[in-house]
């Protein structure tokens, strides 16, 4: 054993992000990590924007509109990382330009409810992947892993705003949320290797 091995507790070790082999290594690990993370916030501005069009003079706007502009700071705060740690984004942008608005749009064609519903979808297909994320990053991802908590704790709020907005009263809830989180795990699998 190397001096350096034996000075390392098990507490050190622990705070080590968990790698098996065949893994991806760290940096082309994180920069999976934000490009599907912008691609993400890319899909939920568009989202709002076509419920926000259907929706702009109904009581749901104003919340929409908050939760749009919540998405919005957090695009920015990831097409900041794709340029500073010069990241390629995804090549299935133009794709979720126009999937996002037309699952917003349509949701909210189909009433206030089903909008909440589809946040509500979305929302906990990323609570799932933030935490996961949160969870492989170590202490040398320090400030990356803080903006990802930061930005799950807003995607909870979200959700918990769909809750509470009558989201399981929407027509055919258990089947439209499960469709909708279908497609965010396709998009979240496609958009870490496209």
């Amino acid at each position: 054993m190397s001096a350096e091995t034996e000075k390392k507790t098990p507490a050190d070790r622990a705070k080590r992000p968990r790698r098996l082999p065949g893994d991806p290594r760290a940096k082309p690990a994180v920069a999976r990590m934000i490009r599907v993370d912008q691609a993400g916030e890319y899909g939920a501005a568009r989202i709002y924007a076509g419920q926000i069009a259907v929706l702009k003079d109904t009581e749901s706007a104003p919340l929409i509109r908050h939760m749009a502009e919540q998405e919005q700071h957090h695009l920015d705060t990831f097409n900041t990382m794709l340029s500073e740690r010069r990241v390629r984004p995804t090549v299935l942008t133009p794709l979720w330009h126009a999937a996002g608005y037309a699952l917003g749009a349509g949701t909210a064609l189909l009433g206030e409810k089903a909008a909440m519903a589809c946040t509500v979808a979305v929302e906990e297909v990323i609570d799932e992947h933030y935490a996961a994320q949160a969870d492989s990053l170590g202490d040398d991802e320090a400030d990356l892993k803080a903006i990802i908590e930061q930005f799950r704790a807003e995607e909870q709020e979200h959700r918990d705003i769909g809750y509470a907005e009558g989201a399981e009263q929407a027509p055919g809830y258990p089947v439209l949320t499960q469709a909708v989180k279908r497609a965010s795990k396709l998009a979240i699998w496609l958009s870490e290797r496209i």
